[in-house]
C-alpha cells in the first residue's frame, strides 16, 4: 500500500526531477484500460533498435519514481489509480519539454489514458512538437479518430 508520505515524496518527485530529452527522441505508449501490454512491448522493442530515444522511465524523474516502487508491473491494483497520478503530473512535464517528432505507440489508446487524457492535450499545446510518428501533429488525431 503506498503510504501518504511515500505519496507525497513521489509527487515531489514527479514535480521537480529531470525530465528533459533532445529533440525527436520522446517515445510514448498507452497501455491503461487495455487487455495486453502490446504498445508498450512494440514502444521498448522500438527503443532497442532507436537507443537515443527516450521513455518517461528513462528520465531521472521517470528512474526515481521507480525505484521508490511506481512500477505498474509489480504494483497491487489498489495502489494503481494513485500510482497514476504520479506519472500523469511527470509525464505532462515530459510532454511540455519534448520538441520535434514524438514517437507514439497509441493503437486502441481509451478516453481515460495517460496518454490520452494528459500526453496528447499537451502534445497538441506545445508549439516545439511538430509531429506524432512524423505525422503531422493535427492529421495524427484526425487519422486516429480522436479529434473532439
Amino acid at each position: 500500500m503506498i503510504s501518504e508520505n511515500l505519496y507525497n515524496q513521489a509527487v515531489n518527485v514527479a514535480r521537480t526531477d529531470n525530465v528533459d530529452s533532445l529533440p525527436d527522441t520522446v517515445v510514448l505508449y498507452s497501455v491503461s484500460f487495455l487487455p495486453t501490454m502490446e504498445n508498450k512491448d512494440s514502444a521498448f522493442r522500438y527503443i532497442s533498435e532507436n537507443p537515443t530515444s527516450m521513455t518517461i522511465e528513462k528520465t531521472e524523474c521517470g528512474r526515481n519514481l521507480l525505484k521508490m516502487g511506481f512500477d505498474f508491473d509489480i504494483l497491487p491494483d489498489e495502489d494503481k489509480a494513485k500510482a497514476a497520478e504520479i506519472w500523469k503530473i511527470a509525464s505532462s512535464r515530459f510532454i511540455k519539454a519534448a520538441s520535434g517528432n514524438v514517437t507514439a505507440f497509441v493503437k486502441n489508446a481509451d478516453k481515460r489514458s495517460v496518454f490520452r487524457s494528459v500526453e496528447l492535450p499537451e502534445i497538441m499545446g506545445n508549439s516545439a512538437i511538430k509531429t506524432i510518428n512524423r505525422i503531422d501533429k493535427f492529421d495524427f488525431i484526425i487519422q486516429m479518430g480522436w479529434q473532439e
